[in-house]
């Protein structure tokens, strides 16, 4: 499934994580994450054979889904932008 963001603005490529907004390479100060994060997303990058790739990275934020903030309060421009538009 090639996302809808993706396919507006017609990204080549994503790395993909599940860390919570404004977090995407872990938590301030934890370099060791932060490098591997950055060493995986440039190997996706370097690698991806097509247009629309999409490589969901490994990296697993260190709460429960239920005790993460993921998103502040008021939304990114952009996801009010496509909430707008209909795109989300």
């Amino acid at each position: 499934m090639i996302w809808v963001f993706q396919k507006i603005v017609g990204i080549p490529r994503i790395a993909a994580i599940e860390h919570p907004f404004g977090r995407p390479f872990g938590e301030v100060g934890d370099s060791e994450t932060q490098r591997q994060v950055l060493k995986g997303a440039l190997n996706t990058f370097s690698t991806a054979k097509k247009k629309g790739h999409i490589e969901h990275l490994p990296f697993k934020w260190h709460l429960e889904p239920k005790d993460t903030k993921w998103h502040p309060l008021t939304p990114a421009p952009i996801i009010d932008y496509m909430k707008r538009q209909g795109h989300i």
